[in-house]
């Protein structure tokens, strides 16, 4: 089996598909031998920010001086990207290696299993698991993929558990109110591990605080135990402070901007304080300031181009919309401001572009991809007529909707093309 052979066969398993419960997954564990058992990890859930705070703790794990494995989705480049060590996606070799060692066994299981045999995340998931058990790292940073209590990640005991936001996405899978989808996702608390929380709502909040008391685990809830201070922001610089009930770190930098960066930051703070204490390891405020500030994570609000500045950050639903505004607002109000915009099908986009339409100084254009799987792009160029605003434009090949937008700004405008990550993924390889 060659690379390509290899990416065929795990994509060519049933996506976007969830299973009623983990047995599946754990049965594929087992014959495994259940490498999930032999990591040190995080586990990290939440409607928006994992991507992010995985990026944090993984650069403040390693400013402290560890080898750091993790597990991600989606990816933005290459599929190895997913399965990571210190920043580096796994080798093609050793992807075809896992996937040569796990086709077998998922091939008995699709004869004996039919419908419940494993999909391409489960496999994926197995195959990180593997991974992380055969070339062992310090630690291991899980990202959840959907949810929390179903997702197929959701197989492991970490020694912290962190959920960094709650809000309307997936409703589908995760139900209609944020205590439902809050329910979902507080699933991943295990009993006596601690659990660090980003700023959520308070329905959402009384939810996980219940799930933490019912499995005996300590609970540090931003701006309640731990809390940040936002300071002036310049130039491409975010800058606060953190105190908990243990230490005070002044003047923290992070390069990536918009308040919920800084949160998502102290969510990874936090949550590394509390390993290192766990484990009885070295806290170094040097080493904290240095990872925090090393941090990047692609397709988030990342720069492509400088004059004219172009920028690409994955708001795929409402809450990242609002997140994404709020940014615009602080850091670009002095700027015409030009969006393009590419959303999938299953999300709330007709609430996301009413909220961009509240940005001052706005050209909102709206575009088209390919989608991915059976997840289709939304279909925009209907819902531009009916919103009748010369302030939104439809064209519906995104790269011509990126050259004749470039080709009508000046030097001083700003450019944002957002949306789907898988979008966002399109994009990034036009530009690197």
């Amino acid at each position: 089996m060659n690379y390509d052979e290899a990416l065929q066969y795990i994509h060519g398993r049933k996506k976007f598909k969830k299973h009623p419960d983990l047995n599946t997954i754990k049965l594929l564990l087992s014959i495994l031998g259940n490498p999930q058992d032999k990591i040190n990890a995080i586990h990290v859930a939440g409607t928006n920010g994992k991507g992010s705070t995985v990026s944090f703790l993984r650069n403040l794990f390693q400013a402290s001086g560890n080898s750091v494995g993790t597990f991600t989705s989606p990816f933005i480049v290459r599929f190895n990207e997913r399965i990571s060590v210190n920043g580096e996606p796994i080798s093609d070799s050793d992807l075809v290696s896992l996937v040569e060692n796990i086709k077998p066994i998922v091939d008995e299981l699709d004869i004996k299993m039919g419908l419940q045999a494993p999909t391409e995340f489960e496999i994926i998931t197995a195959m990180m698991f593997k991974y992380f058990a055969d070339n062992p790292v310090d630690v291991v940073i899980v990202e959840v993929g959907i949810g929390g209590i179903l997702d197929s990640t959701n197989v492991f005991t970490p020694k912290v558990s962190v959920i960094t936001t709650i809000g309307y996405d997936h409703m589908k899978i995760l139900g209609n109110s944020l205590s439902e989808i809050a329910s979902q996702k507080a699933g991943i608390i295990n009993p006596k591990v601690p659990v660090v929380v980003g700023n959520l709502p308070d329905d959402a909040l009384n939810v996980v605080e219940k799930a933490a008391q019912k499995n005996n685990s300590s609970i540090d809830v931003l701006s309640k135990t731990f809390k940040v201070t936002k300071k002036y922001s310049s130039g491409w610089l975010e800058k606060f402070d953190f105190k908990n009930g243990i230490l005070k770190v002044s003047d923290i930098k992070i390069k990536m901007l918009g308040d919920y960066q800084i949160h998502n930051a102290a969510c990874a703070l936090q949550a590394y304080l509390t390993y290192q204490i766990l484990l009885k390891r070295h806290i170094s405020v040097g080493d904290i300031k240095r990872g925090l500030l090393n941090t990047r994570w692609a397709g988030r609000f990342e720069e492509l181009n400088s004059s004219p500045m172009i920028v690409i950050d994955g708001a795929h639903n409402e809450p990242a919309v609002k997140e994404l505004t709020k940014l615009i607002n602080n850091h670009f109000d002095d700027k015409e401001v030009y969006i393009i915009l590419a959303v999938l099908a299953d999300k709330q986009y007709i609430k996301m572009i009413k909220l961009l339409l509240k940005i001052k100084n706005l050209h909102l254009i709206l575009t088209e991809f390919e989608g991915v799987g059976n997840r289709k792009a939304a279909d925009l160029e209907k819902l531009t007529t009916q919103l009748n605003n010369d302030s939104v434009d439809f064209i519906a090949n995104w790269q011509l909707a990126i050259a004749r937008t470039t080709s009508q700004m000046s030097d001083e405008d700003v450019l944002i093309i957002t949306g789907s990550l898988y979008f966002i993924s399109d994009v990034r390889r036009l530009f690197k």
